[in-house]
C-alpha cells in the first residue's frame, strides 16, 4: 500500500522560507512521478511543482523562481524548497504520486498525502 506522509509546513513571515518533505512508501519509489499540489480555503486546489522519475521538473506560474522541487530517491523522499515565501502561499500542501507525470500535469495523481499546512503572515 502506497503512503505520502508530508512534513516540514508551519508558521512562517513573509519573505521567508521553508522545506516540505515527503516520505513516500510500498513502491519503488524511483519509477513514479512525484508531485506537490495546494489548496487554499475556497480556492480550488492547484498544482505547485511537479517531478518525473528522470528528475525533469515542471513549476506552476505562481511560484516559478521561488520554489523548488526535487527527490532523493535513495531516501524515498520528494522536497519542495519555498523561498521568498507571500501571504497568499498559505495553503494546505499535499504531496501526490503517480505513475505518469502528465496525469500529475494535468491536475490528478493515484495517491495522495494527508496535507501539511503552511501559513505565511505579513
Amino acid at each position: 500500500q502506497v503512503q505520502l506522509v508530508e512534513s516540514g509546513g508551519g508558521l512562517v513571515q513573509a519573505g521567508g522560507s521553508l522545506r516540505l518533505s515527503c516520505a513516500a512508501s510500498g513502491r519503488t519509489f524511483r519509477n513514479y512521478a512525484m508531485g506537490w499540489f495546494r489548496q487554499a480555503p475556497g480556492k480550488e486546489r492547484e498544482l505547485v511543482a511537479a517531478i518525473r522519475s528522470g528528475g525533469t521538473t515542471y513549476y506552476g506560474d505562481h511560484v516559478k523562481g521561488r520554489f523548488t522541487i526535487s527527490r532523493d530517491n535513495a531516501k524515498n523522499t520528494v522536497y519542495l524548497q519555498m523561498n521568498s515565501l507571500k501571504p497568499e502561499d498559505t495553503a494546505v500542501y499535499y504531496c501526490a504520486q503517480d505513475s505518469l507525470f502528465s496525469s500529475i500535469i494535468s491536475g490528478g495523481a493515484e495517491y495522495w498525502g494527508q496535507g501539511t499546512q503552511v501559513t505565511v503572515s505579513s
